[in-house]
């Protein structure tokens, strides 16, 4: 019986305190960098976006607007600075109604108008034919 308790309950004489776990779990290892401080530099080298960059507001058409929720797509921060910048880089190339592919969607833009006229989430892409477009930029 002593066997089996010393095998389940280790014979342990002391247990380390909370202020002891925490040290030996937050303390960095000899060369470990911090994870806040990559994330601050990673932040702090990206390229700042201007106004210039990103051109005018961009509108969403009532039917876009309709295949959004439709489509349970949210066009958040990100995805929105995404449009803007893919609607400025097409009006450079000449496009006019074009295909935007984000890691989201898909979106038809009106560039001369900078509208989106329509969106198809990411596991619709594959069904769907996008006609009438005269050109497409992938901004993964």
């Amino acid at each position: 019986m002593s066997k089996v308790n010393s095998f389940l309950i280790p014979n342990v004489s002391t247990l380390p305190t909370d202020t002891q776990k925490a040290g030996q779990s937050n303390a960095l290892k000899n060369g470990q960098a911090s994870e806040f401080k990559g994330l601050m530099e990673r932040e702090l080298v990206r390229p700042q976006i201007t106004p210039k960059d990103i051109g005018p507001e961009l509108k969403v058409s009532t039917h876009a607007t309709k295949r959004l929720q439709e489509r349970n797509i949210e066009l958040d921060g990100d995805e929105y600075v995404k449009l803007k910048e893919a609607i400025g880089k097409l009006r450079a190339k000449g496009g006019h109604d074009s295909l935007v592919i984000t890691g989201k969607a898909a979106y038809v833009v009106d560039v001369d108008k900078n509208t989106v006229v329509t969106a198809v989430d990411r596991n619709s892409m594959n069904d769907n034919v996008f006609t009438k477009i005269d050109s497409t930029i992938f901004m993964v």
